[in-house]
């Protein structure tokens, strides 16, 4: 194994975890949570944005955190609250019970996706940092992936097996990932306010903003709006978060190579034609839609953190965190926006994908900019 791929290993275990299980796992449960009578639909809704509004949390918590604890100390922290999250939520307690842990489980992904990335990067050499970076984030499609098969293959034993079998499986990660933590120091010129890059922060967001409809109604659109049934929704879930890791790896080492911000303007281009494949009425473009949402997705993300690092150099860290908390913010306010252009138009997936080809569109002139920044 080379060197660079222990740290790397380590924070895709962690993003895997705290993005990938804990966040993106609930999609497929989604549905289960209120066949069961555990929620109504709204409540499940409402569960959704907690987890975001507490990955907004930890994100901004995440660099505070890790100077009184440490890295290494943050990394468990937030591993442990994704366990705990993710097990409690195992006994129906009540819609507020849910929300309280759902908020907790955001928190521990904003704290391991805040931190994973940067201190991975800062304990590489500079030639293998995209790289590096590529496993790190491509951590969160694996995740998407690995839900997307085991939440289907446990819930025939119910959903308390359901959401104790997610927490065994963030157990077995955390285990393997602890020995191998990166590790940086978050003081002197690291600890200081990075530059303010607002236009990689808005092109970021408006990335955010885009990626929206993929990931909340990608797999409808194949179900109700295309006709093909739960089945092949179920799959283009899976499509979504397999692509997603080709596409973190590809695009570390594209950056390696070409350099940030060309591949972001590379990489913004591939989730514009994504959002594009969506919209014609052909239900055969909607498993390439996915494959190509889910590339883009992921390794957007694995750019976005090369190029805090080519701008802000050691002050990365701040910048990336100022990224992922803008990304959190607008992916929030587009998705309460989305749901009720989703509902007023009578649920047309084409007004909602429609929306995220402009945004989409948006992020990439952003990206033209920094280009000529």
């Amino acid at each position: 194994m080379q060197p660079f791929l222990r740290p790397a290993l380590a924070g895709a275990a962690a993003t895997a975890s705290g993005n990938g299980l804990a966040r993106f796992a609930y999609v497929p449960l989604f549905p289960a949570m209120v066949t069961a009578g555990w929620v109504d639909g709204g409540q499940a809704g409402a569960l959704g944005a907690a987890a975001l509004l507490g990955y907004l949390i930890g994100t901004l918590g995440g660099r505070p955190v890790a100077r009184r604890l440490g890295v290494p100390g943050l990394l468990d922290c937030g591993m442990g609250l994704v366990v705990l999250a993710l097990a409690a939520c195992a006994w129906n307690g009540g819609f507020a019970w849910f929300l309280l842990w759902r908020t907790l489980a955001g928190i521990g992904g904003g704290l391991l996706m805040a931190l994973a990335g940067p201190a991975t990067q800062a304990s590489v050499p500079p030639a293998r940092r995209g790289a590096a970076g590529g496993v790190v984030i491509a951590g969160v499609g694996l995740g998407i992936a690995t839900g997307a098969v085991a939440v289907p293959a446990l819930l025939p034993g119910g959903l308390p097996a359901t959401w104790l079998g997610l927490a065994g499986l963030v157990v077995a990660l955390w285990a393997f990932a602890h020995p191998r933590w990166p590790r940086m120091a978050l003081t002197g010129e690291a600890a200081e306010a990075p530059p303010r890059a607002r236009l990689l922060i808005a092109t970021y967001g408006l990335h955010g903003a885009g990626m929206v409809p993929p990931m909340v109604y990608l797999a409808d659109l194949a179900a109700r709006g295309r006709g093909l049934g739960l089945g092949i929704g179920a799959a283009v879930w899976l499509v979504f978060g397999l692509a997603g890791v080709a596409g973190g790896i590809l695009s570390g080492r594209v950056t390696d190579r070409i350099g940030g911000r060309p591949a972001l303007r590379l990489w913004l281009l591939v989730q514009a034609v994504a959002l594009a494949l969506t919209l014609p009425p052909w239900p055969a473009l909607v498993l390439p839609a996915a494959a190509a949402a889910g590339f883009a997705a992921i390794g957007v993300t694995t750019v976005t953190l090369t190029v805090c690092r080519e701008l802000a150099g050691p002050r990365a860290t701040g910048l990336w965190v100022r990224c992922t908390a803008g990304f959190a913010v607008t992916q929030t306010l587009v998705g309460f926006g989305l749901a009720a252009l989703f509902a007023a138009t009578g649920e047309s997936h084409l007004a909602v994908f429609a929306m995220g080809l402009g945004f989409s569109l948006a992020a990439f002139g952003g990206a033209v900019g920094l280009a000529r920044a």
